[in-house]
């Protein structure tokens, strides 16, 4: 076997150990053997085993623009922009879910709804996925949210996100894939917007 080659068998997970958790999240060790019999020890940071899914969204307003709230980040310690996201809570369905995020953090609901897919942040050490929705026909309703202070809603058109991308206050890495995806989609006709 070339020792480039990468196998199509997963490797077999030998044992699973809880090291710490907190309130949010848990540190889990795998022992881990690979096809060429390689073992080594992995360190991961994961979610509670809850069945809840993360769901982000990209509210759009018409093929040209898009709504991005401002809110505290403490992993950075700044006010960053981004889209509005949280968790889906039990019998919602994903849809459901981004729609009582988006009327909580931007005051608007929407009537038509696109799946972009399951993005995850660093596959290699988090089990995290967050599902990103691009929603239209928007229209006003507020739900009271659990955000600790208002949010600001800043409006953008996708012509600026090179310009954005310069800014401190975006860096936020699957919030910029899914604007430039969103916009791609756009521009070669994958997405039709109202």
């Amino acid at each position: 076997m070339p020792k480039d080659h990468v196998s199509n068998h997963l490797p077999e997970i030998r044992s699973r150990r809880e090291i710490t958790r907190t309130r949010l999240f848990k540190i889990e060790e795998l022992n881990i053997r690979f096809s060429n019999g390689a073992e080594r020890l992995y360190e991961r940071l994961g979610d509670f085993d809850t069945g809840h899914r993360g769901v982000m969204v990209v509210p759009l307003i018409d093929s040209q623009h898009f709504m991005m709230i401002r809110e505290y980040a403490a992993g950075t310690e700044s006010y960053q922009l981004t889209l509005p996201k949280g968790l889906v809570e039990p019998g919602e369905s994903l849809e459901e879910g981004g729609n009582r995020e988006l009327k909580e953090e931007i005051g608007l609901g929407a009537r038509q709804w696109q799946s972009l897919g399951d993005f995850t942040l660093s596959p290699n050490y988090m089990t995290r996925k967050i599902h990103v929705l691009i929603a239209q026909d928007l229209f006003e309703e507020r739900l009271e949210g659990d955000e600790p202070e208002p949010l600001e809603v800043e409006h953008f058109s996708f012509d600026q996100l090179m310009e954005l991308c310069a800014r401190p206050d975006f860096t936020e890495a699957r919030v910029i894939a899914a604007l430039f995806l969103v916009r791609e989609q756009i521009r070669t006709g994958l997405l039709t917007c109202k």
